[in-house]
């Protein structure tokens, strides 16, 4: 099970009070972790990526053990705590503005 912390305007969207898990398949990639939040969660679809290109939201941030992880790849391995569970991997929303 993977730990993943969502910002509280999108937990509001998905129902969720605290952090949500999902199960993925040992193989565990960035990709396969939004592929698997997607799915469990079909409201928050287009919310973290585009619903045509997977590609992150502007405003959207990844981290993950003190990493960011906002611009890897998708094929990009979760860290090692973050696959066992140990870890959550964080969704954060950026702010901008001056």
């Amino acid at each position: 099970m993977i730990r993943v912390i969502l910002p509280a305007h999108l937990r509001t969207l998905a129902r969720v009070r605290d952090e949500v898990t999902v199960d993925l398949a040992p193989e565990a990639t960035l990709g396969a972790l939004l592929d698997a939040l997607e799915s469990s969660y079909p409201v928050l679809r287009g919310t973290i990526r585009d619903h045509v290109t997977l590609k992150r939201r502007p405003f959207v941030r990844y981290y993950a053990c003190e990493l960011d992880l906002s611009h890897d790849a998708p094929e990009t391995p979760l860290p090692g705590a973050v696959a066992r569970g140990e870890e959550p991997f964080l969704v954060v929303g950026a702010m901008a503005g001056g």
